[in-house]
């Protein structure tokens, strides 16, 4: 179903447009093939790179699309509507970018930026751990650097050892943003790193064999002493922890985003099924109570709907948004959960089989409760924001 939302200019409202036309044209009649295979989608995040829908909310001078996140959000909403993995994918490619862009040196955006959000390249954040999910500063990836440090406390190369894992596009990637330890004290001794796919030492385990989103490929990363040189290290050295947890604000504002998509999904296939499906006479939907439910259902995406958008319009207009982001995220998935099991409940038994794809919601909804920050960390996050407020 088309929603109708506010748009800040009218080029916006074609972009949504255009977004949702290559949604329903070239992203949702693929989706249940490259699932059933679990297939990464190569073609068609290669499809949107040459639409420019990879860098909408970087700047054009760097090859963005100058989109303020507002807008941005609800292209995620439109992907992940059609097929969840597609819009997870590319929120966590804009993920990857957004240290080079908040904290590299101007040297590093105009050499990275243009192929990572022009839709050259398509990126993969590398943060999580075998024993470091939830607690990242616990991370014990470690990068050695090579001897001298210049003025900004960056050696002249760096070889990185360890490994990463839960990682998204992991062996589909062209470039991989890596946080890993170049000190010894807690979270401050970690730094971030742009690693290009290819690297000698960089190699990939098999893929996990998860629940839902299978096109989603996610497989441990390992590195063995991988060298990138230290113009490769984005921001201040020992500050990567600062720049992963920022990025983590933008990135569940992508998530929330992206489970609203996929609670919407749910919501228009129960709504066309409970209108075609007869029982005793009449279509099901004549039943009072499951118009009770389909009502609550919509209720609830548009709530989920208006928690990102709040928070994206915070963060377009340079205000704190963090608590805002882990609402949105926890909202929004929370959200995806609950309507995509009403789903299944609406088109009863058919709701249980592969002719539909109602069970895929289903199975694709739960990670949403997890990665991005699992929702008991969001509700830390919110807990503690509201105890900063009391001064």
């Amino acid at each position: 179903m088309a929603v109708t939302r506010l748009m800040p200019t009218p080029e916006s409202e074609d972009l949504i447009e255009l977004v949702r036309d290559i949604a329903a044209r070239e992203v949702a009649p693929k989706a249940d093939e490259y699932e059933k295979r679990k297939e990464f989608p190569e073609e068609v995040f290669a499809t949107l790179g040459k639409a420019g829908l990879l860098g909408l909310p970087y700047p054009k001078e760097y090859g963005g699309g100058g989109q303020p996140y507002e807008v941005y959000l609800q292209c995620i909403e439109e992907l992940s509507s059609a097929w969840m993995a597609i819009g997870v994918g590319v929120s966590i490619h804009a993920l990857t970018c957004f240290p080079v862009y908040n904290y590299g040196t101007e040297e590093q955006r105009q050499r990275l930026l243009p192929d990572m959000v022009g839709g050259e390249w398509f990126g993969s954040y590398c943060l999580s751990e075998p024993a470091a999910g939830s607690d990242v500063a616990s991370m014990k990836t470690r990068a050695v650097g090579s001897g001298e440090v210049d003025d900004t406390g960056r050696s002249e190369s760096y070889a990185i050892s360890g490994g990463k894992m839960w990682i998204s596009h992991a062996g589909h990637a062209d470039f991989y943003t890596t946080f890993a330890r170049t000190g010894e004290k807690d979270g401050r001794g970690i730094s971030c790193f742009h690693v290009p796919a290819g690297a000698e030492g960089l190699t990939f385990a098999e893929p996990e064999r998860k629940m839902g989103l299978h096109s989603d490929t996610v497989r441990e990363v390992l590195y063995d002493k991988v060298t990138v040189p230290g113009t490769d290290l984005i921001g201040t050295p020992g500050k990567g922890l600062n720049i992963a947890l920022a990025a983590l604000d933008s990135g569940r504002l992508g998530i929330a985003a992206a489970s609203t998509g996929l609670a919407q999904a749910a919501c228009d296939l129960a709504l066309k099924y409970a209108a075609e499906r007869e029982q005793f006479g009449k279509p099901i939907i004549d039943n009072q109570g499951l118009q009770f439910l389909l009502a609550d259902m919509q209720a609830q995406t548009t709530a989920a709907r208006s928690t990102y958008l709040h928070a994206a319009r915070l963060k377009d207009a340079g205000k704190p948004f963090g608590r805002e982001a882990a609402i949105a995220k926890m909202f929004g998935s929370d959200t995806a959960m609950k309507v995509t099991t009403d789903a299944i409940q609406v088109l009863g038994g058919y709701g249980y089989t592969t002719d539909f794809p109602a069970e895929r919601f289903f199975r694709d909804a739960k990670i949403t409760q997890i990665f991005e920050g699992t929702n008991q960390i969001q509700r830390m996050v919110i807990a503690r924001d509201m105890l900063k407020s009391l001064g």
